[in-house]
């Protein structure tokens, strides 16, 4: 069993900053894939990017070059560090554990799931 809780999100203007943390419980995170996903109001659920249990990361388009995911195992976080931040980031963002291995841009793989934290970016 994997308990996760976002936070860190808030309200930021455009070209801001934010960092994301996801906090995870369990013994055996340190072997599952995280991912990010965003849902905006009246929208799907959209993946953000994902990072393996070894450090390998990929990430949507629309962030690429911006948002940089990295995890710390030894002390059970994930980080979504999102830079030159757009009014389109607004959502609420969640993490989610998987212990799939692939296509981990598809919601349906993930184990666990967060609660979610809110992300506004002002213009």
């Amino acid at each position: 069993q994997v308990q996760l809780v976002e936070s860190g999100g808030g309200l930021v203007q455009a070209g801001g900053s934010l960092r994301l943390s996801c906090a995870a419980s369990g013994r055996t995170f340190s072997t599952y894939a995280v991912g990010w996903f965003r849902q905006a109001p009246g929208k799907e659920r959209d993946f953000v990017g994902y990072i393996t249990w070894t450090g390998t990361t990929d990430y949507a388009d629309s962030v690429k070059g911006r948002f940089t995911i990295s995890r710390d195992n030894a002390n059970t976080r994930v980080y979504l560090q999102m830079n030159s931040l757009k009014p389109e980031d607004t959502a609420v963002y969640y993490c989610a554990a998987s212990g799939s291995s692939y296509y981990y841009n598809r919601p349906g793989v993930y184990d666990y799931w967060g609660q979610g934290t809110q992300v506004t970016v002002s213009s």
